[in-house]
């Protein structure tokens, strides 16, 4: 049977992208690529760009308060909201009519618009039926909101780029890494931040020692956090909007803007997939083996619509492996251990390895910790109220073999990825202790950890 394409790609995100211009480049394959929204997916247009240009912009407004204990004269520089905005998307843009000009360079064949499976080799395009030898689904996640009374109220983070003016009051209901970033940011930029959570601490997941520090910094600097609390209704009112709260506390709150942040889905609705057999997992995830295949052998998938790890260079790594698998004739698969990640809150907590707790759980007995706090030599100069501290934990197994890095304060995320090359190579504490540091450093202080 011939095919209109070797290879047809669903869904132009970080991993769509990755393997529709692999497949061209390196193996010469016909491919096709099919995305209804800006090239790039959630992590360019929605998602880690654009919140990391918001995390800068914020970071000016604390610079600028910390520069008086400097001994520089106290300003009055305020942010121009539309003007940040006006960059912000100016950059967006240039950012996919580079995409859109590596895919024409590549060969590749970009259609615009939501594909959809007519039959097992068939799919539908703005009324156009494509066939393909091979199909590679790479839609992505989308935010999830919960069934509760008043929900289109509240925006998530795909319309909080979209906000005409910074919110005197936010409530962010989800205190998982979206809304803890936003939290910190807002925060920083003048607005009243109440962050809602309906487990005993933020960051559900990461090390509780972790969870603890930030969620202890985050308040510090006046940030509300109101844990084991959910929300139950959104009421609209002429003036603002009221969350009605159950839980722990069961106050009702004001707010002129409500962020719900909690969690997100494949974005897998409306495929066809019902079609061809293909049945969803839990949140709506496509099921895979681990060379990211489906349960039809030529249907491949990979990233968030997956249920995986949901991290940007995760998805590139999968794409990659599933071209290679396919045209290269080298079945390749994921190793998903000491992958680092990074909350861009303010304080940064970054992460690699096991948590203490899941080093316990694999290891028993044999797991033990280091911690260490201090204050960075940035805030020596600084009060009390406006100082960060820095905090460094290292969970360590037999032979004190590294299982585990994390760490919250400043430059936090730079520090773990360099160190988590070392961490997969099985680096361990006396290995970090031979090593000469540079002086006066963050990073020095995990050299001398004892």
């Amino acid at each position: 049977m011939s095919f209109d394409y070797d290879l047809f790609v669903i869904g132009a995100g970080p991993g769509g992208l990755a393997a529709s211009r692999l497949a061209a480049k390196k193996y010469g394959v016909r491919v096709a690529i099919a995305e209804s929204e800006s090239l790039g997916g959630t992590c360019v247009n929605r998602g880690c760009v654009p919140k990391k240009l918001m995390v800068y912009a914020a970071d000016f407004a604390r610079q600028e308060r910390l520069a008086t204990s400097y001994g520089w004269s106290q300003g009055q520089k305020q942010l121009d909201w539309s003007t940040f905005q006006d960059k912000l998307y100016s950059h967006l843009k240039k950012i996919n009519e580079s995409y859109q000009q590596k895919l024409k360079d590549a060969g590749v064949t970009f259609i615009e618009g939501r594909a959809k499976f007519i039959d097992e080799h068939t799919l539908e395009v703005n009324e156009r039926k494509i066939t393909a030898k091979y199909i590679l689904i790479a839609v992505g996640g989308k935010p999830f909101k919960p069934d509760i009374p008043g929900k289109d109220y509240g925006i998530t983070s795909r319309e909080i780029f979209q906000l005409e003016e910074i919110p005197e009051q936010l409530a962010i209901v989800g205190g998982g890494y979206i809304g803890v970033e936003f939290s910190s940011i807002f925060h920083a930029l003048g607005s009243q931040v109440t962050l809602i959570e309906t487990d005993e601490e933020i960051l559900s997941g990461f090390d509780a020692d972790i969870c603890s520090k930030l969620h202890s910094e985050l308040t510090h600097q006046g940030i509300r956090i109101i844990t084991n609390t959910t929300a139950k209704a959104i009421e609209k009112t002429s003036f603002n909007l009221k969350i009605q709260l159950s839980g722990d506390c069961s106050e009702t709150i004001v707010a002129n803007t409500v962020l719900i942040a909690t969690g997100r889905v494949a974005n897998t609705k409306n495929l066809g997939l019902e079609k061809i057999g293909i049945e969803l997992g839990k949140k709506g995830a496509i099921p895979v083996n681990e060379y990211s295949r489906t349960s039809q052998a030529h249907i491949f998938a990979v990233g968030d619509c997956t249920g995986r790890l949901p991290l940007t260079p995760v998805a590139n790594a999968e794409a990659q492996a599933v071209i290679h698998t396919i045209f290269g004739n080298s079945p390749q698969t994921i190793d998903y251990t000491n992958v680092p990640s990074a909350v861009f809150s303010h304080p940064e907590v970054a992460t690699v390895g096991l948590t203490e707790a899941e080093a316990r759980e694999k290891y028993g007995n044999a797991v033990h910790s280091l911690s260490h706090r201090f204050q960075p030599l940035l805030y020596s100069l600084v009060t009390e109220e406006e100082s960060t501290s820095v905090m460094i934990k290292l969970v360590m197994g037999e032979n004190e073999k590294v299982l585990g890095l994390h760490i919250v304060g400043k430059n936090a995320a730079d520090i773990i990825q360099s160190l988590a090359v070392a961490i997969r190579q099985g680096i361990t504490k006396s290995d970090l202790q031979e090593t000469i540091a540079i002086h006066p450093t963050i990073g020095e202080e995990l050299l001398t950890l004892d």
